[in-house]
């Protein structure tokens, strides 16, 4: 009896091992919580290792600094079964001081941010550096609506799981609200 058991159970087992590797990875690293890849009103270029992506994004704005946010991004590897990053590249530019709505060109996942503060207009241009990988994406988008929800509040959005991925953003300008 067993025996019986170990040969029933010894395949579910390696096939459950093999799927942890594309499933599972510790608890978002954004660094020390006062690490920041920018200072209030300032640019900053931010990517990921090679054969990693966004998948955690956090931001803290300010009225008081310019209208403008801190931000941090946390990576991980992509899922094993979308292959290596066949080529990266950046998109266009998102100017500031306009709404804008960007995902990745060429199927590509987000690995990565540009921006530059305009203290003229009291916003940020951005600029997406993308990766497209060696087997297609599969991917039904959506657009987030919560985070923020205004734009002076905080963010912390995660992706909570391994098969969701950043592909792209949208923005809305207020030339009241700045």
């Amino acid at each position: 009896m067993d025996l019986i058991l170990l040969c029933v159970f010894l395949p579910l087992v390696t096939v459950a091992w093999g799927q942890y590797g594309d499933y599972y990875y510790g608890p978002y690293n954004y660094g020390d919580n006062d690490e920041w890849v920018n200072v209030y009103r300032q640019g900053f270029n931010f990517q990921c290792p090679h054969g990693q992506v966004i998948v955690a994004v956090r931001s803290v704005f300010s009225k008081k600094e310019g209208s403008d946010r801190l931000w941090n991004y946390a990576c991980m590897p992509a899922a094993q079964s979308l292959g290596e990053p066949t080529e990266c590249w950046w998109e266009e530019i998102n100017r500031a001081g306009t709404e804008w709505y960007q995902t990745c060109s060429n199927n590509g996942l987000v690995a990565g941010f540009q921006s530059q503060y305009f203290p003229s207009v009291l916003d940020r241009e951005w600029q997406f550096y993308c990766c497209r990988y060696s087997r297609r994406c599969p991917y039904s988008c959506w657009l987030t609506t919560e985070y923020p929800g205004h734009y002076g509040e905080d963010m912390d959005m995660m992706m909570y799981t391994y098969d969701h991925y950043i592909r792209g953003a949208t923005t809305t300008f207020s030339a009241v609200d700045r």
